[in-house]
């Protein structure tokens, strides 16, 4: 699995998303002026980041499929 170059890029942008959830979690908590100037924008980078996830999810699921059973 490791060797599969598509489950490295998908493990990669998950770990991506959860960078970017940290990053808001964090300004969220602590508050103040990151948290006003950021949050939002934050917020559409993880969404973004989540889709591009998810599709590369559902993309290495498919290529499994049609190569592997």
């Amino acid at each position: 699995m490791l060797q599969d170059p598509l489950f490295i890029i998908v493990a990669i942008a998950t770990l991506a998303v959860l960078a970017i959830l940290m990053v808001g979690i964090g300004g969220f908590a602590k508050g103040g002026d990151f948290n006003r100037k950021h949050a939002n924008r934050i917020m559409r980078y993880r969404i973004l980041a989540q889709a591009i996830a998810i599709a590369l999810i559902l993309v290495y699921v498919f290529f499994r499929r049609m190569g592997g059973a």
